[in-house]
């Protein structure tokens, strides 16, 4: 058993006021994996209050940049030194394969050096700005928003938290961060990293709960200047309504229906493999899941063959077993869900090309396979509706005109993808599609550097890159009387 029965509040490791706790199981066997304390209402208060005075009165804030990279530096440091142990944690928690937990740690290291590296350009960042009017003197500057509190799914758990909290602090920032009830563990390991690495007492405060209680309380607390939330539309949706009687400054990241277009001069061999990366990476439970493939009819029967061969061979079983690239869903919940939309894309008359099915060597978790659909229904749910599981549509199309029209006609733009040999084409396609991440050639690749965030209900803001950085700072103008004679608007000199 991996209990955690404390929260990690201003520094201190501290029981539940309410002595509140929820279960954790391994999605692999459906196996009890840890009880961990689940923050109430005054523990938020708690929290929020810790952040808020370490804001207002701690160091951090107004140390430079260069001194608040030097921590974060550390705490990618601490993550490395950990990596081996933390990817079998997020496995444990989280049933993906060790090969994709053991990136997904590396990448959380690197968005804490990359952010270190911004931290630094903040210093002496001040700009002047010429007036007209030569009796001022002007300057803007850009300061932390405050208290930010971050909302993180269960898909990438450490990740999604380096995501939010690493350029919250580099901002200057200070923050309550609320792991999914699903994923808690390796959240609550990076408190333990981010202290050792010298974080001050009260900046990052770390409180697992559930989300109607923990994190409503959260959201609606008076004490919190910043809500940043990766998550579903309808509590995105929430947080936002929230958030508008406060007049909170907020970033959402919420759901996707990527489409992936397919032309016939492609590769056939590659664009299988950036189908199956796109769509079965995570067991599809990724929001810029590219699980609506539009292909050119002259190569649709061929490539629809290779993608069903390819597919049923792809290895299932507990992440932790050698040669796995498909572990389970991460919850009985999850795989209910995902159950349920393959048996209604079958119903709505969807053509079911191969998996929908639990494996039949996998009779504990919540295992599903690698699953095709055909010909799909441009009405029916399983076309439109985010699936957030190893289920991908595809379908034909025949001029490039109608495949643009076909990807973009979603409620969703965050991310998509179009493979061709003639660039020219892919290049122009790019500017068409309504998104706001289009890969030319690949499917899903990521990185510190560039904006990720999406348009339409997929989302508001951006994170990763300098734009990550932007969601955590204010920008301030500093203008100075600096003539030696009076003003003399109501005292005559």
């Amino acid at each position: 058993m991996l209990d955690r029965p404390h929260l990690f509040i201003d520094g201190q490791w501290l029981a539940p006021q309410n002595g509140g706790s929820f279960d954790v199981f391994d999605p692999s066997d459906a196996s009890l994996l840890a009880t961990v304390a689940a923050a109430g209402a005054a523990d938020v208060d708690l929290a929020v209050t810790a952040a808020r005075r370490a804001f207002d009165e701690g160091p951090w804030p107004r140390l430079s940049g260069a001194m608040r990279a030097a921590v974060l530096r550390r705490i990618a440091e601490g993550i490395r030194a950990r990596q081996d142990d933390l990817a079998v944690l997020e496995v444990r928690d989280n049933g993906k394969p060790l090969p994709e937990a053991q990136w997904d740690i590396g990448d959380a290291a690197a968005c804490f050096d990359f952010y270190a590296g911004l931290a630094e350009g903040l210093d002496g960042e001040e700009r002047q700005v010429a007036l007209a009017d030569a009796r001022f003197r002007a300057s803007v500057v850009r300061a932390p928003v405050g208290v930010a509190a971050a909302i993180i799914p269960w898909n990438y758990p450490l990740l999604m938290a380096a995501w939010k909290v690493a350029p919250a602090l580099a901002a200057g920032c200070t923050m309550v961060l609320k792991p999914s009830e699903l994923t808690p563990l390796t959240a609550l390991e990076l408190a333990n990293i981010a202290a050792d690495a010298g974080l001050p007492a009260g900046v990052l405060n770390v409180l697992p709960g559930l989300g109607n209680e923990t994190g409503a309380a959260l959201v609606e607390h008076p004490g919190v200047d910043k809500i940043a939330f990766t998550g579903s539309v309808p509590t995105g949706s929430r947080i936002m309504q929230a958030a508008a009687r406060d007049v909170k400054n907020i970033s959402l990241e919420l759901g996707g229906k990527s489409p992936f277009i397919v032309f016939a001069d492609s590769d056939i061999e590659a664009a299988v493999e950036w189908i199956m990366f796109g769509i079965f990476w995570n067991q599809g439970q990724v929001c810029s899941a590219t699980s609506r493939v539009l292909v050119e009819r002259s190569l649709y029967a061929t490539l629809l063959q290779r993608l069903s061969d390819e597919a049923q061979k792809i290895r299932i079983g507990n992440g932790l077993e050698a040669g796995v690239l498909l572990g389970p869903l991460v919850s009985a919940g999850q795989h209910a869900k995902v159950s349920a939309a393959i048996a209604q894309g079958i119903a709505d008359g969807a053509r079911l090309i191969c998996g929908g099915k639990r494996p039949a060597e996998q009779d504990k978790g919540w295992f599903m396979q690698p699953t095709v659909f055909a010909d799909v229904p441009l009405n029916c749910a399983l076309w439109r509706e985010e699936i957030f599981g190893p289920v991908v549509c595809v379908n034909p199309f025949d001029t490039e005109v109608e495949s643009v029209q076909l990807a973009n006609d979603s409620e969703f733009g965050l991310a998509a993808a179009v493979m061709s040999a003639d660039l020219e084409r892919c290049e122009r396609l790019a500017r068409k599609l309504q998104a706001g991440i289009v890969w030319i050639n690949c499917s899903q690749p990521t990185f510190s550097e560039l904006p990720w965030g999406g348009v339409k209900r997929s989302g508001i803001g951006r994170e990763l890159g300098e734009w990550g950085l932007d969601n955590y700072l204010e920008t301030k103008q500093i203008t100075r009387y600096q003539s030696s004679e009076a003003w003399g608007w109501y005292l005559k000199p």
